[in-house]
């Protein structure tokens, strides 16, 4: 995250997370510019519901968690939540979600879904034994897919990878398996097997999981996604009458609105355009970016 987009990241610190855009209770985005500035986004939208949302009435939290994630080293093998199984666990909050891959190493890795023909005994045997990994499937990914995860889907991030995460704003997470690590103490990471059994959705396989590169990314109840790539000195415009959230994964340029001030943008950047706004982007740089609309 320092070295693509010069996060300020302290050199003596593991570092794999970069919220973005947040709304959960330990973490809540405070808006950076303008009039605002210093408040946080949800408490604005509360004075502003119209003209933030282009919705009357706007139910918190924010429906969005867009993250940044630089893997280094294998993670867990993890499960989220859909809508039905948090009401017969009586916890926890439903996550669907995506990952753009911003940058890949030669033959970098994802896991997502269960091989086909695996039952929940055999995936519940395998976690006791410590062999999950042959009942997963592996997918060698590459810079520019992305990769949707529907809530049950059983997934891993391999290392050497640059992820820009879109999800519903949930930070529930039940985790399966930890690939047999141990601490300096010796001790291994708390699962969460029973709720992760409860969550999987064994049939979410390479054929439910597509992975896309250009358009249209995501398109699904919960939220859509579009890629964009444009060349030095172009503009497009920003129309009114619908929130946008724009990620930029590479370039640099300007926002220029009608009524409000110029703002700079640059790799790395999460910026939330208000359902009122009417301007344009302009680009000094070849620049590809997300548009994230719900």
């Amino acid at each position: 995250m320092h070295e693509v987009f010069g996060k300020d990241i302290p050199g003596n610190e593991k570092i794999g997370e970069s919220w973005e855009l947040s709304d959960l209770p330990e973490d809540k985005s405070k808006i950076t510019n303008g009039e605002l500035a210093g408040q946080t986004l949800i408490s604005a939208i509360e004075k502003f519901p119209m003209e933030i949302t282009g919705m009357k009435y706007f139910e918190d939290p924010f429906p969005l968690l867009i993250k940044f994630l630089d893997a280094q080293d294998i993670l867990s093998v993890q499960v989220h939540p859909d809508e039905k199984t948090c009401q017969r666990l009586g916890e926890g909050e439903p996550k669907t979600e995506c990952w753009y891959i911003i940058s890949a190493e030669p033959e970098a890795i994802i896991y997502k879904g269960i091989k086909k023909g695996v039952t929940k005994s055999q995936f519940a045997s395998a976690i006791k034994k410590g062999e999950v990994e042959d009942l997963l499937v592996k997918v060698q990914v590459k810079e520019g897919e992305c990769h949707f995860l529907p809530a049950g889907t059983a997934h891993a991030i391999g290392p050497g990878l640059l992820i820009a995460e879109i999800q519903l704003p949930s930070d529930t997470t039940y985790r399966i398996f930890d690939w047999n690590r141990i601490d300096e103490n010796g001790n291994a990471r708390e699962l969460h097997i029973e709720q992760a059994l409860e969550s999987i959705h064994l049939n979410m396989s390479e054929d439910e999981l597509p992975v896309t590169k250009i358009g249209r990314l995501v398109d699904c109840e919960y939220f859509k996604i579009d890629k964009g790539h444009q060349a030095k000195n172009c503009e497009v415009l920003l129309s009114p009458n619908q929130m946008k959230t724009l990620i930029f994964l590479s370039g640099y340029g300007t926002i220029l609105g009608t009524e409000a001030e110029a703002v700079e943008f640059k790799a790395g950047d999460c910026i939330l355009i208000p359902a009122v706004y009417e301007g344009a982007m302009r680009f000094s740089d070849d620049t590809q970016y997300l548009t994230v609309t719900i």
